[in-house]
């Protein structure tokens, strides 16, 4: 696959070893991702019923950030388990 043949075969291609508590770490995180994002969705909610909006704007934008968290860990374990499938 290299541009050059010599040096592949001083280094030939080695496989890759998976670690196998990485899907565990991923489901797990995942889960509390998500039980974060609807913890802090809740509570946004629930302030903005109350009248305090600037806590619930806050928090709003704490849902967002929790969100991103949790799309990131369903990218990550996609692209791991991308090859397998």
């Amino acid at each position: 696959m290299g541009a050059n043949p010599e040096l592949e075969s001083l280094f030939p291609e080695k496989k890759r070893v998976r670690n196998p508590f990485v899907p565990i770490v991923l489901l797990v995180t995942g889960y509390y991702c998500a039980l974060i994002t609807a913890g802090v969705l809740t509570a946004g909610l629930i302030s903005f019923k109350t009248g305090n909006s600037q806590l619930g704007q806050t928090l709003m934008r704490a849902r967002v950030v929790a969100q991103g968290g949790t799309v990131a860990l369903m990218v990550g374990t996609a692209a791991y388990y991308g090859e397998k499938f």
